[in-house]
């Protein structure tokens, strides 16, 4: 039916799925897809009847659910850990809240999973737009003063590109040099 290679069974898939996560966090959600994408491989190279092709690839898109079913329940795939894990990392890295709702959606984070893992406060959006400020040079960070209305909203447009509420960039564009940076110093700390 398949030439010389057979399709991928449970225990393949369930081999290829250990070895992206040994090497890769994943989702539910995408692990199916990375699962989906061998299989469909496999489906290209494939030789034969079209008819026992389609059988064999829902027989095997049904063990690869089976597969990601396991490794959810083994506790070897956690949709949650992986959303608060990348949610701090991109909050970290100057991200609004918009922007990491939209990163975890991709993923296939939804519904309580997403909701837990955003931050709430406006104390951490403001903190990411500082660190967007100073990774971008903008505001506070600028090294030489604005020298015109233009640069403002210039900084206003990059925020909101980024995700940022306009009173969130305002506030951050309104700091000193020095509280900003107290303010990143500080939680930086705290992570520690």
């Amino acid at each position: 039916m398949a030439g010389s290679v057979p399709p991928p069974d449970e225990a393949a898939l369930r081999q290829a799925a250990l070895s992206h996560l040994a090497r890769y966090a994943s989702t539910s959600t995408g692990l199916e897809k990375v699962l989906f994408r061998r299989i469909a491989r496999w489906e290209r190279q494939a030789e034969g009847e079209r008819e026992a092709i389609a059988a064999a690839v829902t027989m095997a898109r049904r063990a690869a659910k089976e597969v990601v079913q396991r490794l959810v329940a083994a506790g070897a795939v956690d949709d949650a850990a992986f959303a608060a894990a990348r949610a701090r990392r991109l909050a970290r890295a100057g991200s609004s809240r918009q922007h990491i709702a939209a990163h975890l959606a991709r993923h296939g984070i939804a519904g309580a999973a997403l909701a837990a893992a955003l931050p709430e406060d406006r104390a951490a959006e403001l903190l990411a737009a500082l660190v967007l400020a100073k990774r971008r040079r903008m505001g506070p960070f600028r090294a030489v003063p604005p020298a015109g209305p233009d640069i403002a909203h210039r900084e206003l447009a990059t925020f909101a590109r980024a995700g940022f509420p306009r009173a969130v960039a305002q506030a951050a564009l309104c700091l000193s040099r020095a509280e900003a940076e107290e303010r990143i110093a500080a939680a930086r700390r705290a992570m520690e």
